[in-house]
């Protein structure tokens, strides 16, 4: 017996009359499910390939709606696109042209933009110039290190203290052994403004929320070892590495019964060096380390290089400034270059911006873009995105960017734009590999490094996470049973429920994909 539903066409057959039985699912209410994904059938004489493939279709939509349209979910917004790569067609659509918040997922547009005006072969550099002479080992004057943002002096890529050990070794090559002036960072290439746009106060202590310069050393975060005291009541111990982070710290947190939660809160106004450490440990607990962003990051790089210098062999009589205190006329002459130190490639620090989700460089690769039209900066850097967006057909009407790693809550996008741009990295020769081998893995690394283990999506779906309170999102590629490739953007706002539920649904619908087959 056929049931029949008066909104559901009657050649979609029974597996969407069922469908529309179920309350979570049905009809009532979900006309826009049904707008959006019921296609027609072919027309004429259609193949038994082209039956069977309309009828995989039609149950793949139904699957992923129980999916989405769960009970469970009635005050979730969720943001979902799938489309076909191989054909361009779209295989499920809910709230696909409604603003939604991305969290990381930003980073994906502001990557691509970059890679589209910048290039993969993108380098930044940092140089060492003086306007001094040097006479009998001795530099006489200051010296300059000046660089365009260079984020990779961390151990994500080559550890600082080896790029500072071989930095010293050059200049002991140019018969330099003592410095009789200062170590001077010039952080001229972007403007003054070093927090995104949108960012609130309240995480502006922690490392994820770093200050942006042009000279950044560790991602501009220093790490603190946090322990109990010996007794209950007392204060906790924090240790901090590196040195030199300018940090002031206030410890209000104490040490509290074996059995109480372990709860540290970092707190830090913008412009300060005050760090309040506050919350409690448990007596007897190990060890934690938890990051924290510093306030200036160009002292932090130079005083840091300094120390370096002095360590390998080579004495500086001066101290280690930011340029911003010296006067106009200890800028007169123009300095020369007595070395210069370049990153890895735009494929190497776009892997780490989607793999490990790294905010100060999405921010950084933002004002970098700005800086091609003007002082690098947050405005300029969104203008170049936004012209960017628009050569590939991209309305300004479908995102809000304020920042450009997502963590404002202010930026807004849809999950048709964001698989417009993973469409166009895709079919585009010079992005296409380039591009994927960026997303995280599902199953093996990066931030989906735990993720849909065991499934067919594991070594295959490849895309960026997002996450701040209240967001999850996914975007990506899959690849199916029958080899065909998918776009995705999966995004959920406004939801009440654990975000191990909203992942959970989440990768249930990529595996879904991965186990997509027409036969």
């Amino acid at each position: 017996m056929r049931m029949k539903c008066p909104r559901c066409p009657q050649s979609v057959g029974l597996a969407l009359s069922v469908l529309c039985l179920l309350g979570s699912l049905g009809c009532v209410g979900s006309a826009r499910v049904v707008s959006e994904n019921v296609p027609k059938p072919p027309a004429g004489n259609t193949s038994d390939t082209s039956g069977a493939s309309f009828a995989a279709e039609v149950r793949l939509r139904s699957e992923l709606a129980a999916l989405f349209e769960a009970p469970r979910f009635d005050h979730t917004l969720w943001g979902v696109v799938v489309r076909s790569l191989n054909s361009g067609q779209s295989l499920y659509r809910l709230n696909a042209t409604k603003l939604v918040m991305p969290a990381s997922n930003m980073k994906a547009v502001t990557l691509a933009a970059t890679a589209e005006q910048l290039g993969w072969d993108y380098r930044y550099e940092t140089q060492l110039l003086t306007r001094a002479a040097i006479e009998g080992g001795v530099l006489l004057g200051d010296l300059i290190v000046h660089s365009n943002g260079d984020p990779t002096f961390n151990r994500l890529h080559t550890d600082p203290s080896e790029v500072f050990t071989a930095w010293a070794n050059e200049l002991k090559r140019l018969g330099i052994r003592t410095i009789e002036g200062r170590i001077i960072g010039d952080d001229n290439a972007f403007d003054e403004s070093d927090l995104g746009a949108g960012w609130a106060w309240d995480y502006l202590g922690y490392g994820y929320a770093a200050p942006i310069g042009t000279l950044q050393l560790y991602q501009n975060t220093v790490s603190l070892e946090i322990r109990p005291g010996d007794m209950v009541g007392d204060p906790i111990v924090v240790e901090v590495w590196p040195a030199y982070s300018g940090l002031e710290l206030t410890v209000l947190a104490r040490t509290v019964v074996a059995d109480a939660p372990f709860t540290i809160n970092l707190s830090r106004l913008p412009g300060q060096s005050s760090l309040k450490v506050s919350g409690s440990v448990p007596v007897g607990a190990q060890a934690v380390t938890q990051t924290a962003s510093v306030p200036n990051p160009t002292e932090f790089f130079v005083r840091s290089f300094r120390a370096a210098l002095n360590d390998n062999g080579i004495v500086v009589r001066g101290d280690a400034i930011d340029i911003d205190e010296l006067a106009d006329a200890d800028h007169v002459g123009t300095p020369r270059q007595l070395l210069v130190h370049r990153s890895p490639p735009l494929t190497e620090t776009g892997s780490v911006l989607m793999k490990v989700s790294q905010n100060l460089y999405a921010e950084t690769f933002l004002k970098t873009l700005g800086g091609q039209t003007a002082r690098g900066n947050t405005v300029a850097g969104r203008e170049v995105v936004r012209a960017v967006l628009a050569s590939w057909g991209i309305s300004p009407d479908a995102y809000v960017q304020y920042d450009g790693s997502g963590l404002s809550r202010y930026n807004y996008v849809t999950a048709d734009m964001l698989v417009a741009i993973l469409t166009r990295m895709h079919r585009d020769p010079k992005h296409t590999e380039r591009f994927k081998a960026t997303l995280p893995m599902a199953g093996r690394d990066g931030s989906l490094a735990q993720r849909m283990k065991g499934s067919r999506a594991e070594n295959n779906a490849r895309a960026k996470t997002g996450s701040i309170s209240n967001v999850r999102a996914l975007s990506g590629y899959v690849t199916t049973l029958d080899g065909e490739l998918l776009a995705f953007s999966i995004i959920a706002n406004h939801f009440h429920l654990p975000q191990s539920a909203i992942d959970a649904v989440t990768d249930l619908a990529v595996e879904r994909l991965a186990n997509f087959t027409r036969q």
